[in-house]
């Protein structure tokens, strides 16, 4: 809490006048082009290994950066995720859907070594979404540890929950809507990107992103 209220008066102090323009802008409304889901892990923040500026991506974090199927959706338990996800492509000019592991995390542990935490019965719960990945996981490949093949394998299958959503599924298939995974290696502050011709995740460095952008123009 000390480094949030420093970090606010810092702001205040020498930041404050160069953002006021943006910020009167964005209080007109947002155009993200981009959503992007992310852990909650308080070491992986996507603002700053992708130098995006406020109004640039529209952030949805939580525990392991699952994402619940459409079907198991019920609107009486209000889930953030699929409102943030259909809030998103039904408000916003989205383009672009990111799911983002990384390496060590925490759900992925938890849910690598079944071990939990006592008294977590939400977090048990929410660990499901995850945990169907472990079912098929093969070997991981040389100097990947295990656990980390299975965050990359997990942000891969939240992609496929994605898909059982009907508005990313219809703009998928029009064209309108493209999906990826990324995966962020903390130890390397390098991001990577998962390349289906290879089925493995590759790092986003300037002649793959220089490629990507070409394929958008």
């Amino acid at each position: 809490m000390k480094k949030l209220l420093r970090g606010i008066a810092e702001f205040r102090r020498t930041r404050r006048a160069e953002y006021a323009a943006t910020f009167a802008q964005l209080a007109l409304g947002q155009q993200p082009d981009a959503l992007m889901i992310a852990c909650s892990d308080s070491r992986v923040a996507p603002n700053v290994f992708a130098s995006t500026e406020p109004g640039d991506v529209f952030v949805v974090r939580n525990v392991g950066n699952l994402v619940p199927p459409f079907a198991s959706a019920d609107v009486r338990a209000a889930h953030s995720v699929p409102a943030a996800i259909e809030f998103a492509l039904a408000a916003l000019p989205i383009r672009d859907v990111v799911v983002c592991g990384h390496s060590e995390c925490g759900a992925m542990r938890a849910i690598h070594d079944d071990v939990l935490p006592p008294d977590a019965p939400h977090l048990d719960a929410w660990l499901a979404h995850g945990r169907e990945v472990r079912e098929g996981l093969g070997p991981p490949p040389p100097g990947l540890a295990s656990h980390n093949h299975l965050s990359q394998r997990s942000a891969l299958r939240q992609l496929d929950h994605l898909r059982t959503y009907p508005a990313v599924r219809a703009a998928e298939a029009a064209g309108r809507l493209r999906l990826r995974a990324w995966w962020f290696d903390i130890a390397g502050a390098e991001v990577l990107d998962y390349e289906p011709s290879l089925d493995r995740f590759v790092p986003l460095d300037e002649a793959r992103v220089e490629r990507l952008l070409a394929e958008r123009r």
